[in-house]
């Protein structure tokens, strides 16, 4: 499942939808009906030439059992830096107080990152 998981996450949209179907085992037909779509409708998805609303790609997360991210997004464009994935792994995991204390730390950074970065730029 993980090497499935991987290739999933390099496709775009609609290849992705179409894996996704058809890992869990669902026509077009079965998931259009848990969706309440027509089943041309999937095929438009599935085939790139419609996309599909906020709404419907929330149905088909719940659908398909999978995150809206795992239909969107490829595996780079979300989520930290495997650098960091352990670091914000262990952080979620951190009190509430703490939490707060390392998002205050990194809006911090961010803020200071941001501001030489446009600086640099005028």
């Amino acid at each position: 499942m993980v090497n499935s998981s991987h290739r999933i996450l390099d496709m775009e949209f609609p290849e992705r939808l179409s894996a996704i179907r058809k890992e869990k085992g669902l026509t077009q037909q079965k998931l259009a009906k848990l969706v309440g779509l027509h089943v041309a409708q999937v095929r438009r998805y599935e085939g790139g030439t419609s996309q599909p609303t906020l709404e419907v790609i929330r149905k088909l997360a719940v659908a398909l059992s999978v995150s809206a991210d795992t239909l969107l997004f490829d595996k780079d464009e979300r989520g930290p830096d495997n650098d960091l994935r352990l670091q914000f792994e262990a952080i979620s995991r951190f009190e509430p107080e703490e939490k707060q204390i390392v998002k205050t730390v990194l809006d911090s950074l961010i803020l200071k990152h941001e501001a030489k970065r446009w600086s640099a730029g005028t």
